[in-house]
């Protein structure tokens, strides 16, 4: 209610309110690390902004980067810097660092590329600095969608933090994408994860349990992470701001820069514009391009996750696609059909899913060496562990997920054959999939987002 009677400047300062109480509702003590970092992001601006040349300016900006930068590292990577130098040591008691594991707070990845690409857009005179720390503390530290993206740049919302809308209309449509972001998440990610968490813990996994597990995580992942950005999505909306969307079906792509295009749209297209191309993008020669794609995606690997080297090796064999579909565009070998790009991509898209869900690189080896049959194909039969887990509501919410998947194929023929009437009397169906998905949390309990670690 007081978000609503107030005005803009009373609702920004009423969502930060809201912001702080919640991260600090999770733990009291990282809510002084994010106010810090809201320091930072705001005085960085005004100082960048407030430099006279060109010389300081570069100064200024990497100073409060270096900042970011390192909060980011100490908690993200320091983990797995001392256990790969206790690992290197050999177990050496003398010599290995004592350690208490570091945690990450939730949403410091998607507060620090947000802070870094407010100050690099200020650098670059693209964007105003807000000189009111209310102001710009409400946008770095919005609970809304800070937890697990979209990564809203300042340039987005800029005009919304000085006024925007909060009328019946566009909350009935925020509750909407909401209510479908639950049902993605609840009805088909929850309802898989059961059968993921199975598949890779199996010490011996079968050709038929290492691949359901690749495919129903590749189906879980898609829609937990899409399914909380149209949570974010809707929340903004219904708060007055209007955020872009993250995903445009990525497992129809028909190439692998194509997923990029389709997948993370929001983290794509930060890591191109203050990364892949400050580097060089494509304007120094084919080698400098290949290292700026390779580069670039390794960096995309790490930022995922601190705790595994796996995600490292993922976001270089996204990189390696990258330079091998570049290279083969650029000798002018001729293009597979679309059906078989299409295959093709979604293939080399479920397999390094694979190395990114494992725990470890043993774990990934293990069920690749099962994907790929070289413990035998067992008649394709499941495992009994497997048999025993998975119920008729595991193949419903497969279904549901494939289906979702490809209902965008469908629309053509939707639009010509179905009558308008038909379709329209199912836009009830959020409300329903909502209520299912609180009943589903009561009975079973939630599961938390998958990308929280990240």
């Amino acid at each position: 209610m007081l978000y609503g009677l107030g005005g803009s400047t009373r609702r920004n300062g009423i969502l930060l309110v809201c912001s702080w109480v919640f991260y600090g509702w999770w733990s009291p003590i990282y809510l002084v690390l994010f106010m810090f970092l809201a320091v930072m992001g705001w005085v960085g601006g005004l100082c960048i902004g407030r430099t006279s040349t060109e010389k300081e300016r570069g100064w200024a900006l990497a100073l409060f980067i270096v900042i970011n930068l390192g909060i980011l590292c100490w908690f993200k990577y320091s983990n797995i810097a001392v256990e790969t130098v206790n690992s290197g040591l050999g177990g050496i008691s003398t010599l290995s660092i004592a350690w208490e594991k570091i945690i990450l707070p939730i949403g410091l990845s998607f507060i620090a590329l947000q802070s870094i690409s407010y100050l690099i857009d200020v650098y670059r005179r693209t964007v105003p600095v807000d000189r009111s720390f209310v102001s710009f503390a409400a946008y770095q530290s919005m609970f809304v969608h800070l937890i697990a993206g979209p990564i809203i740049r300042y340039d987005w919302v800029k005009k919304e933090l000085i006024s925007r809308p909060f009328d019946w209309s566009h909350f009935c449509l925020g509750s909407r994408r909401f209510m479908i972001g639950m049902s993605m998440k609840v009805l088909i990610a929850d309802t898989l994860a059961p059968i993921v968490d199975l598949a890779f813990s199996l010490q011996h996994p079968n050709f038929s349990d290492a691949w359901i597990g690749c495919l129903t995580y590749s189906l879980q992942l898609f829609f937990d992470f899409a399914g909380y950005s149209v949570m974010a999505i809707g929340l903004g909306m219904m708060l007055g701001f209007r955020f872009p969307e993250n995903f445009n079906h990525p497992y129809l792509a028909n190439s692998i820069q194509d997923f990029w295009r389709r997948w993370h749209i929001s983290l794509s297209t930060w890591l191109r514009d203050y990364l892949y191309i400050p580097l060089g993008g494509n304007r120094d020669g084919e080698v400098r391009t290949y290292i700026n794609l390779l580069l670039t995606m390794s960096i995309a690997g790490l930022w995922h996750g601190g705790d595994s080297w796996n995600f490292l090796i993922w976001g270089v064999a996204h990189g390696v696609a990258l330079c091998i579909a570049r290279i083969w565009a650029q000798t002018g070998l001729p293009q597979p059909p679309s059906i078989v790009s299409r295959v093709l991509t979604l293939l080399f898209v479920f397999l390094a899913w694979t190395i990114f869900r494992s725990h470890t690189f043993d774990d990934a080896l293990r069920m690749y060496a099962s994907q790929l049959g070289m413990h035998g194909f067992d008649h394709f039969n499941l495992s009994d562990a497997m048999l025993s887990l998975i119920r008729p509501v595991h193949w419903l919410a497969a279904f549901l997920g494939v289906a979702c998947i490809l209902a965008p194929l469908l629309t053509p023929y939707v639009n010509r054959h179905i009558n308008p009437l038909v379709v329209a009397s199912g836009a009830s169906w959020p409300v329903i999939g909502f209520l299912l998905s609180f009943a589903l949390i009561a009975s079973r309990g939630a599961v938390p987002f998958l990308y929280f670690q990240f």
